[in-house]
């Protein structure tokens, strides 16, 4: 979605909107627009539109007001963003090109267009790489925003924002592609395309180097597919002096389980099994693309979970990096298996002071917070307290979960130093409680589980079915408030 900006009501597109709190329409609508909104009962609630024909010098036109209810309340950019993104959705396929978003005398800030741009640019994002025979009425239409009359200091506000959504959308593209297109060559080759230019430094770490290394647990996993590993590292170094801090996602491209293999039914979606690595991938190119002040590393872990003659076995006994031997009870608990490996190497190579990871790793996760909250654990307060501020700020929210010494005899192993997985109950206690056991001391670390939020089967305010972008505007947001502070 193209946005451009606007100083005044010239030339502007057959379609105008505006966002509106509760109560009555703004002045200077037209009368006939105000009754007939009192009688199609809109009364500016949140995610409510409006439309209506006006007839002008230069023909009919459309006027169409989307609600985001009490702006005076908490939740207030959420709120806006329900609004732009509804009106959005409205007009996405109906037939129009450009949308004028009009924000005269609307008492918004500059930061609150901002947010109704990036929500009406991402609820506009759609992947029809594969759609070869969309009726034209289903095709998207609309391709421009025009922010009309925004207030001062928006369009700098937008620079940032437009990162992000570069981001979030570079994201979305990664977890909605296939397994056939995106396997972990593939990836770190869209990776190394998509970042050219940018000033992010890239390391790669092939199956023979991660050998040499030690990455037993890594490799085991991807010692069942014919597609090899890759370690993939990204750093930003937008600030100079301190430890840096480290993203680390999972980036299991596609999950059969092995040979603890899953049920067919549901199975293709297990292609966005490596959301928590996409996620890191778009935050990279959201700093770089907004030259953030910080020095952050994002490390991808990325492999396939295949049960062909060469997979690994339950009961096999793997050893990871830093020495940890791990009895390997279910193939299924594979992305622990990746991350254990990819948190070693990047303390060791890096000693950053922070680690935050993102892993769609349990679907237990998805039973306690269903899809409105990733589970969040961690061994430091200050950072789940900072994570827990980014992601109500930017709507990309987190529900912590416990994790401590209670928690770890339920993965004792009675022939090695422990089971990838846990009792039934408390599964993605477990898992997590399995990676705390790989950060060294002194290193604050949180550990984010987005099964639930990565990939959605209904639209929401900022995105339509399917892949979310989720992580990208949580971890840009704590660089934002913490790294750049």
């Amino acid at each position: 979605m193209n946005i451009v900006f606007a100083p005044s009501r010239t030339d502007l597109p057959r379609l105008v909107g505006r966002i509106v709190g509760e109560g009555p329409l703004p002045e200077g609508t037209p009368a006939l627009v105000a009754e007939a909104a009192a009688a199609a009962r809109f009364a500016g609630k949140p995610g409510q539109t409006f439309e209506a024909f006006v007839a002008g010098q230069a023909g009919l036109s459309r006027l169409a007001f989307a609600g985001a209810g009490d702006l005076s309340a908490a939740g207030r950019r959420a709120a806006l963003e329900r609004a732009a993104g509804a009106l959005v959705a409205k007009y996405l396929t109906s037939g129009e090109e450009a949308l004028a978003i009009d924000f005269a005398d609307s008492g918004l800030s500059a930061q609150d267009a901002a947010a109704v741009l990036l929500a009406a640019r991402l609820r506009s994002w759609q992947y029809l790489v594969y759609r070869t025979r969309l009726k034209d009425e289903q095709k998207p239409s609309l391709k421009t925003i025009v922010a009309l009359s925004a207030p001062e200091g928006t369009e700098s506000v937008w620079d940032i924002e437009s990162a992000v959504a570069e981001g979030v959308e570079f994201t979305r593209e990664l977890v909605t592609e296939p397994a056939n297109v995106i396997y972990p060559e593939s990836f770190v080759a869209r990776c190394q395309e998509r970042l050219a230019g940018t000033g992010v430094e890239i390391v790669v770490l092939d199956e023979k180097q991660m050998a040499e290394l030690g990455m037993g647990a890594l490799l085991g996993v991807a010692q069942g597919s014919v597609k090899t590993p890759r370690l993939l590292a990204m750093r930003w170094k937008g600030k100079a002096g301190a430890r840096p801090t480290a993203f680390v996602g999972k980036g299991v491209c596609f999950d059969t389980g092995g040979i603890s293999i899953k049920p067919a039914a549901g199975m293709e979606d297990m292609k966005w099994d490596m959301g928590g690595a996409a996620a890191v991938a778009g935050t990279m190119l959201t700093l770089a693309r907004r030259k953030a002040e910080a020095d952050v590393i994002g490390v991808c872990g990325l492999v396939e979970n295949m049960p062909d003659g060469n997979a690994q076995r339950p009961g096999d006994v793997v050893t990871s990096m830093n020495g940890q031997t791990i009895e390997v009870i279910n193939t299924d608990a594979e992305g622990r298996l990746v991350l254990c490996d990819a948190l070693t190497w990047v303390q060791k190579e890096y000693q950053p002071a922070t680690i935050v990871d993102l892993a769609t790793l349990t679907g237990a996760i998805i039973i306690s917070l269903g899809h409105e909250h990733a589970g969040m654990f961690a061994n430091d307060d200050l950072l789940a307290s900072q994570l827990d501020a980014a992601g109500k700020a930017c709507g990309d929210t987190l529900w912590r979960m416990p994790i401590g010494p209670a928690y770890d005899k339920l993965i004792d192993s009675p022939i090695a130093d422990m089971k990838n997985v846990g009792p039934r109950y408390g599964g993605s206690i477990t898992a997590a409680q399995f990676l705390a056991r790989f950060i060294d001391k002194g290193v604050a670390w949180a550990h984010l589980d987005i099964a639930g939020t990565v990939w959605i089967d209904k639209a929401g305010a900022t995105h339509d079915k399917g892949a979310t972008g989720f992580g990208v505007r949580l971890l840009d947001r704590y660089v934002r408030d913490v790294l750049e502070a």
